[in-house]
């Protein structure tokens, strides 16, 4: 049993803890520098010794203390003292004890001085005033034996690296008793037996029920940073048997963004079951390219540009402007954004990409340097049913925000494109096709403005996802539907895609190209779904039943980030790849963009099908898509780009 220890710092005494710790040290000083000379002589020091110990004190005093308050050893908190603290007080000392040695040489050697004693009162003043502080943190994390021991549930850790190593960290620091760990497990056997800030390491995973049974364990904290898709699977599935309550440390990425700290726990969620391998880039490019400039996000309020925006406001853009055309998700965008970098500008603007006149006062007025284009309709199945709205969205859309990036001298362009977009059997996936070539290929387009491409495939958690449609699902007690038992697709989260995607911007070599991720392998959604019910503790077919439904109009089994007719070659940049083509002609992409654009206007479906074809013939629909009425649908121009305040007269097909 263990003694609570009856010692507490008076509150009226904090405001003097400086002032207390200088006075420590001057009682300290002298006691070590007194124990040097008893270690030097058998702790029987001669009285003849005493005259020299007292001649020669004042001078390491002054000198000590001097030393010690340019190290900064009177300022820090004794509760967080560490490694660094310990090397400071080292450095310090050692010069101390060299300037002592050098004032007692000018000032005349007195006569019989033991030169031992200068290293003896170096380690005594290292134990002591090293040993204190150390003594002081061990007190206040609760070590110490005499002192109780903490309250918290009983939880294990599994991993015995450094994420644990921190969270331990942590707990010892954070007196609200949230947590008490009993053991760590790993699987590493030769961590067994050994211990972490007086912490055991148990045994492995394969123990977990039984440790839990013995050591009445309350929560199980998964703190492992590189455990692939099968660890985590097997470590979740055995977390999952035991009954008890788990949970997982923040990500790095949320770690280095400042949204989470070490010891904020969170829920398991289905995107740490990928195993997607952490990717390391370097930035420093992509802030030379953001730092000080006027940046534009089209599509600002959607999943990709609102992780978009937060992002670039990372590297200090001179200004940040916001396109949104719906006001809730761009209100609560801008709301989050502005707040956590208040030193950006940022701009809220309420705007649809297709209204010219509208993108002409947004560039005249903020002169963006950069801009993301991510504004596009992206529901495979819904634009099935609304092909012109599709077309006149994602096509016509991104023809004028690429035309005013042109007129008003854009430095950047990038386009946020789709995997459905090679081999297109969807209305969506066909129009982000047709914008790719719009802004590689246009002719009335090449200028001084860098347009390029960046391509990846689906994100979990965006807006159309399947896994907030599985949630809801699962939250409604089930059915999970599932459109077919073999259809993949590739997933990445939303941050490491806008990450990739900044890199891909600022890579010289993607200039005028497309740039692809690389997505990793991809996953059967039936396996998501699986996964998903066990993260809510129940059973796949079961607990929750999965209905398979059939495959939607315009979905495919399999997306691909390649065509036949592409290859893909590395770049310098990890994760990004370029696409080579095997060549196309650009010439007839302005005639055939003259059709559509007729057909669109018109509200002539079926013309409209084949101004599509003649732009994307590798495009192979489905099935005959159904009629949408165009409603307020006005002819933009493609050649020439007018100049704002210019009557230009449309060109025709």
């Amino acid at each position: 049993m263990r003694l609570t220890l009856p010692l507490a710092v008076p509150t009226q005494l904090v405001r003097y803890r400086r002032a207390l710790i200088v006075v420590l040290h001057v009682i300290l000083i002298p006691l070590a520098y007194f124990g040097a000379f008893a270690i030097r002589f058998d702790f029987r020091v001669p009285a003849t010794e005493m005259p020299r110990w007292a001649a020669t004190l004042p001078y390491l005093l002054v000198v000590r203390l001097l030393v010690f308050e340019r190290y900064g050893l009177f300022r820090g908190y004794w509760r967080h003292v560490g490694l660094r603290d310990l090397v400071d007080l080292g450095m310090a000392t050692t010069l101390s004890t060299a300037l002592f040695a050098a004032a007692l040489f000018v000032t005349g050697w007195p006569v019989g001085m033991p030169r031992s004693v200068f290293l003896l009162d170096w380690l005594c003043i290292v134990f002591l005033s090293g040993g204190l502080r150390f003594a002081a943190r061990a007190f206040r994390e609760g070590q110490l034996p005499m002192q109780a021991s903490r309250g918290g549930r009983r939880t294990l850790l599994i991993g015995a690296g450094e994420a644990a190593e921190m969270l331990l960290r942590q707990v010892l620091h954070d007196g609200r008793d949230a947590i008490s760990v009993v053991g760590l497990v790993d699987d590493k056997a030769d961590t067994h037996g050994r211990s972490i800030h007086g912490v055991p390491v148990l045994g492995g995973t394969s123990d977990l029920e039984r440790l839990v049974h013995e050591h009445r364990i309350q929560l199980i904290v998964i703190a492992i940073r590189s455990a692939t898709s099968e660890q985590m699977r097997r470590i979740v599935h055995r977390c999952t048997a035991t009954g008890t309550e788990f949970k997982i440390i923040p990500s790095l990425q949320a770690l280095l963004d400042g949204r989470a700290g070490i010891g904020q726990l969170r829920e398991v969620e289905i995107e740490d079951l990928l195993g997607r391998e952490p990717v390391h880039l370097d930035l420093a490019q992509v802030r030379s390219d953001l730092e000080g400039r006027s940046v534009l996000i089209t599509g600002a309020g959607g999943s990709i540009g609102s992780e978009l925006a937060r992002q670039i406001a990372r590297f200090r853009p001179a200004r940040l402007v916001l396109l949104e055309r719906a006001e809730s998700p761009l209100y609560f965008v801008h709301l989050e954004v502005s707040q956590a970098s208040a030193q950006v500008e940022v701009v809220p603007v309420i705007a649809n990409i297709t209204n010219a006149e509208r993108l002409d006062e947004v560039f005249r007025t903020y002169r963006p340097e950069y801009v993301f284009h991510a504004a596009a309709y992206k529901h495979v199945p819904l634009m099935e049913d609304s092909v012109i709205e599709a077309a006149w969205n994602n096509i016509v859309g991104t023809l004028r925000v690429a035309q005013r990036a042109v007129l008003h001298r854009v430095g950047k362009f990038v386009l946020i494109s789709t995997d459905k977009a090679v081999n297109p059997t969807s209305m969506m996936g066909v129009t982000k096709r047709i914008a790719e070539r719009i802004v590689l290929e246009l002719p009335s387009l090449r200028g001084r403005t860098d347009f390029r491409v960046v391509r990846f495939g689906n994100v979990l958690g965006s807006d159309g996802s399947v896994v907030p449609l599985f949630k809801r699902q699962l939250a409604a007690g089930g059915p999970i539907t599932v459109t077919h038992p073999d259809v993949q697709r590739y997933f990445m989260t939303i941050p490491e895609a806008v990450e990739l995607v900044l890199t891909a911007a600022a890579l010289p070599a993607a200039a005028g190209r497309i740039s692809i991720l690389e997505m990793g392998s991809p996953v059967r959604i039936v396996d998501l779904a699986e996964q998903l019910i066990r993260l809510s503790g129940l059973e796949p077919y079961k607990d929750v039943q999965i209905v398979f439904t059939g495959l939607r109009p315009g979905e495919k089994l399999n997306e691909e980030l390649v065509a036949a007719g592409e290859k893909s070659i590395p770049t310098s940049a990890e994760k990004v790849r370029l696409v080579e083509r095997n060549g196309g002609s650009a010439a007839n992409v302005a005639v055939a963009l003259h059709h559509l654009i007729d057909a669109l206007s018109a509200g002539r479906t079926a013309d409209l099908m084949r101004a599509v074809a003649a732009l994307a013939p590798e495009y192979v629909p489905d099935r005959a898509p159904r009629h949408s009425p165009p409603l307020g649908v006005r002819r933009p121009l493609i050649l020439p780009v007018p100049a704002p305040s210019a009557r230009v007269t449309p060109v025709s097909a």
